[in-house]
């Protein structure tokens, strides 16, 4: 069971000078936002109504019972929220908007059911979701507001989208080996659905933890629950080390399918679940046919695939992010720097891996090495729009170590630390690993 994805959305650049080096500066915390954002997820605390006496088991088997799940075909409606301790994604656009030329948008402008731009709205707040699937060839997600719906539908080779407060559609063709068969890991569950991206589903979320267990993570089994009125085991998982921001992740699995049902990560600082996703209702019968069907209405703005490429290069975006390698640390926090160049250098293992790379523009303390680099301009503190200054004054904490000075930009789970001589380190642990890192790194 795989639910529509979709690549996440790519930071606009625009031609190289002194307004794209400002971007890719202050870029940075909106960019660990936007990862915690498409990396970890989504959503909400659903309530128990008694734990159920089931049959014991053991983590390992509940483990296996959750691999061996073979659930293709199911329906229902799943709260999502996340509480990332940061401003609400959907008021980062106006930031990003204060570096684009005058009367442009970020991306490709204009009104677009693009998913890409989309999915990062459940990166902050309370959503409620629809989801369907019947097989890796036919799946259905769709986000729920008081007046619209934003749905993202693949069936077969065509994969569409769909606002209707905007009335936008958005049209691709599925990507190759999303139409069944085994991925190229083997599973049968990697690369069959349309665009990757954020996780929408506990299944989703429970198998990102899982490939994190590890001689680093305690896994064992915390009793039973109903969730959408099933009967569930617990999961618990938790680090073994210290210094991660992670503090546990509890997967609900369905007792008679090995379907997890619900996912919760509580951070290591207490408070509120960073992630809690979980199905209110779920059904396993095969969902109507016509449920993956789509035509779009009337008067509707269609963007092909093919276009929304264009326009991007257009403006200078670049939407292969790289692939960077991944551990319980990161929880995929860093694919919003994938675009950074250089090398990436992991320190540590397990959840307090850091990963080091360098930073896009060198840094605030690099100076021009070039007349032409002397003309793009250093950036200044008064080139710093008020949006962009207020953000990273409410995240940047100024810090020392044997590395020289920096900042460090927080949110509960994903932290990073730029240093002013042109360092970036990134991970899901707190503000003193990432020194210790930097100064192991120095």
């Amino acid at each position: 069971m795989a639910p529509n994805d979709s690549a996440p959305a790519t930071e606009e650049d625009r031609e190289p000078g002194a307004a794209r080096r400002k971007a890719a500066r202050y870029a940075l915390p909106v960019a660990v936002a936007g990862v915690a954002a498409a990396t970890i997820g989504l959503v909400p605390a659903l309530a128990a109504t008694g734990d159920p006496e089931l049959p014991k088991i053991s983590a390992q088997q509940l483990i296996e019972k959750i691999a061996a799940s073979d659930t293709e075909q199911l329906s229902g409606t799943v709260k999502i929220s996340t509480n990332l301790g940061i401003p609400a994604l959907d008021n980062l656009g106006d930031l990003a908007g204060s570096f684009a030329p005058k009367g442009e948008t970020p991306g490709q402008g204009g009104e677009s059911a693009d998913p890409g731009t989309k999915l990062t709205e459940l990166a902050s707040g309370t959503h409620t979701l629809r989801v369907a699937t019947d097989g890796p060839d036919k799946q259905r997600l769709s986000i729920l507001d008081d007046t619209s719906e934003y749905s993202l539908i693949h069936n077969g080779d065509e994969v569409w989208a769909y606002d209707s407060g905007s009335n936008a559609a958005y049209h691709a063709t599925a990507p190759e080996g999303a139409k069944g068969g085994k991925g190229s890991d083997g599973s049968g569950d990697k690369d069959r659905t349309a665009p990757k991206g954020a996780p929408t589903t506990p299944k989703d979320f429970a198998e990102q933890a899982l490939k994190a267990a590890g001689d680093t993570t305690s896994v064992t089994v915390d009793g039973t629950s109903k969730v959408a009125g099933r009967d569930a085991y617990r999961l618990l998982i938790k680090p073994k080390q210290s210094g991660s921001t992670v503090g546990s992740i509890t997967v609900a699995v369905d007792a008679k399918t090995g379907t997890p049902l619900k996912f919760t990560l509580a951070p290591s600082s207490g408070g509120k679940a960073v992630v809690d996703v979980g199905f209110t209702k779920v059904d396993f019968a095969k969902p109507a046919a016509g449920i993956f069907d789509f035509t779009p209405p009337k008067g509707a703005k269609v963007t092909e695939e093919s276009d929304a490429g264009k326009a991007a290069k257009e403006h200078g975006a670049d939407n292969s992010a790289k692939e960077l390698p991944l551990g319980p640390g990161s929880l995929g926090a860093l694919g919003a720097l994938g675009g950074s160049d250089g090398d990436v250098k992991v320190i540590g293992k397990g959840w307090s891996t850091v990963y080091a790379l360098s930073s896009p523009d060198g840094g605030a303390g690099a100076k021009a090495d070039s007349t032409a680099d002397s003309k793009a301009g250093a950036v200044k503190p008064e080139d710093v729009p008020a949006e962009a200054q207020q953000f990273m004054d409410a995240l940047g904490d100024k810090v020392t170590g044997k590395f020289g000075s920096g900042t460090v930009f927080q949110t509960r789970i994903v932290n990073a630390l730029m240093t002013d001589d042109g360092k970036v380190y990134v991970g899901a642990v707190t503000k003193d690993a990432l020194i210790k890192a930097a100064d192991q790194a120095k």
